[in-house]
């Protein structure tokens, strides 16, 4: 199927999910994410899960890394143009805006290069089997990664298990390195 196809189906299944369920799936995402190897990691990007798109609790995921890795940087993605976005640096006094899209980015904050991420959560509706992901439809997320770091691991968490093939990727869609499910772990 192509992406198309793809962000209208799963743009349905995950607006079906009952609240409770999707609490379970969390649950289980965070299970599979503590099995990951963070020795080395010292900068983390996540991003604000959108609730009216139904994305994965993703703070579950940060407060986890905050209490395993004392110290670690915590940064969060910040539109700064048309076409780009900023990682920023938030900690306890961070305030927050919403955008006009439903996006929750810091206010303000230092901004780290792409070049000093370690690990990057990246949003996304599904993911295929060689490790390629649908995003929003954007681009903001495969522009930022093509500037980070070649062993930087890209981390994506999904409720549905991936699908055989996203017929419509281009060279410039940048694959996960892990793929999470409620079941399981894949590498890339």
């Amino acid at each position: 199927m192509n992406k198309t196809q793809l962000r209208a189906e799963y743009k349905q299944k995950r607006s079906a999910l009952s609240p409770g369920h999707q609490l379970r799936l969390n649950d289980l995402l965070l299970l599979q994410f503590q099995q990951i190897d963070f020795s080395g990691i010292e900068c983390f990007m996540t991003y604000w899960p959108m609730q009216h798109q139904a994305e994965p609790n993703t703070h579950l995921f940060s407060g986890y890394l905050r209490h395993m890795i004392p110290g670690l940087n915590i940064l969060y993605p910040k539109v700064n143009g048309k076409d780009s976005m900023d990682a920023i640096l938030i900690n306890e006094d961070t305030v927050y805006d919403t955008s006009k899209w439903g996006i929750t980015e810091p206010r303000t904050g230092p901004v780290f290069s792409p070049q000093d991420i370690d690990m990057i959560l990246v949003p996304l509706l599904v993911f295929d089997r060689k490790g390629y992901r649908l995003g929003f439809g954007k681009g903001y997320y495969d522009r930022f990664l093509a500037q980070c770091r070649q062993d930087a691991v890209v981390v994506g968490l999904s409720y549905f298990e991936p699908v055989d093939a996203i017929s419509d990727t281009h060279e410039f869609d940048i694959p996960l390195n892990i793929g999470l499910t409620p079941d399981h772990i894949y590498e890339f």
